[in-house]
């Protein structure tokens, strides 16, 4: 991750700590010598506790203190009888087929969740706070011919399968604005781009990972649509100075587009980067038609995201394409 950001001391709230964004925020701070000479500690709410003290281990938890709740469940994340300082709201669905399959959990994790959060936050008075969001806000949007900025935003259909989710993230977002506006609360939202690289894990089955998959094992990428969406990524490790960043700088109620605008590019030019950069053209792309509503996909976007609001605080990202891929690509070879 490049130099080490060295983080004001204090107690830090991380939801979504055993998610891949949380995950690597918890273990930045885990890394630092503050919180191995206990001036940092860290409040880890999680719905499986025997699960996220086997991703850290007892060396890694020792100023770590995990909390079995559900974010949804209002009394008891407002039980928290610790101090905050600074809370990271990472948690949310990231599945496609999970959005499909429970659209009303999907919405009520995002929605009461980070309102819930808020609240906490409220209560505790903290110093700041990162609440995590996601591009999908934007909904359907036409080439405007200049990447967008975080207030231009797009339609999103009620009846579409996974329209709880940047439903969910829009309204999420504007309780973090209501809460700076009516209480005080200083909040940012930091609205990603699509992230991978380091810290992805093995079994994950988006998109990026399949192409990787493919490279790997040696065998044509074959897409479901016509690749025609525009993609906007940043890597992983550039997300989470990103997410710090703000957390120090960031303007109280203000939302900022976490993005590589280097990496943008349509699905199937991602696709044939990898086949032709990754693999030096050992592998093919080829397209085989499916229904939408059975995969999961998102419906073709000519989204591109500025990322000049967040570059006027300093912010610039380090990984390209290629890195990204070779990141992924070491991450399934370790896990033969």
């Amino acid at each position: 991750m490049g130099a080490i950001m060295r983080m004001k001391s204090g107690t830090y709230l991380i939801t979504g700590s055993a998610g891949m964004i949380g995950g690597l925020v918890t273990k930045h701070l885990i890394n630092l010598p503050e919180y191995k000479e206990g001036k940092i500690r860290i409040l880890a709410p999680v719905r499986n506790e025997e699960k996220a003290r086997r991703k850290y281990g007892e060396e890694d938890s020792r100023y770590l203190q995990f909390l079995n709740m559900d974010l949804c469940d209002a009394e008891s994340v407002l039980a928290i009888q610790d101090v905050v300082d600074y809370v990271i709201h990472c948690a949310c669905v990231t599945q496609s087929t999970e959005m499909i399959s429970n659209p009303v959990e999907t919405a009520d994790g995002i929605v009461l969740g980070t309102r819930n959060i808020l609240e906490l936050a409220k209560q505790k008075q903290v110093k700041s706070m990162v609440y995590v969001s996601s591009m999908e806000v934007y909904g359907q949007v036409s080439d405007i011919g200049r990447p967008r900025t975080e207030e231009e935003l797009g339609e999103v259909s009620l009846a579409l399968p996974r329209s709880c989710y940047p439903l969910g993230k829009r309204m999420a977002e504007h309780y973090c604005h209501s809460f700076w506006q009516e209480h005080g609360v200083p909040v940012k939202t930091a609205r990603l781009a699509q992230t991978f690289g380091t810290g992805v894990r093995p079994e994950d089955n988006r998109v990026y990972m399949q192409f990787a998959r493919a490279a790997k094992e040696g065998r044509d990428i074959v897409l479901k649509t016509k690749g025609r969406s525009y993609g906007n990524y940043c890597a992983t490790e550039d997300v989470v100075r990103a997410v710090f960043l703000l957390l120090e700088k960031g303007e109280n109620g203000e939302t900022y587009n976490v993005v590589n605008e280097e990496n943008t590019m349509r699905i199937r030019e991602m696709a044939e980067l990898v086949a032709d950069k990754v693999t030096g053209g050992r592998i093919k792309v080829r397209i085989e038609i499916e229904d939408a509503s059975k995969t999961g996909y998102a419906p073709d976007t000519e989204l591109r995201l500025s990322g000049e609001k967040l570059r006027r605080l300093g912010w610039r990202p380090e990984k390209g394409m290629l890195e990204m891929y070779e990141d992924i690509l070491e991450i399934l070879s370790s896990n033969r």
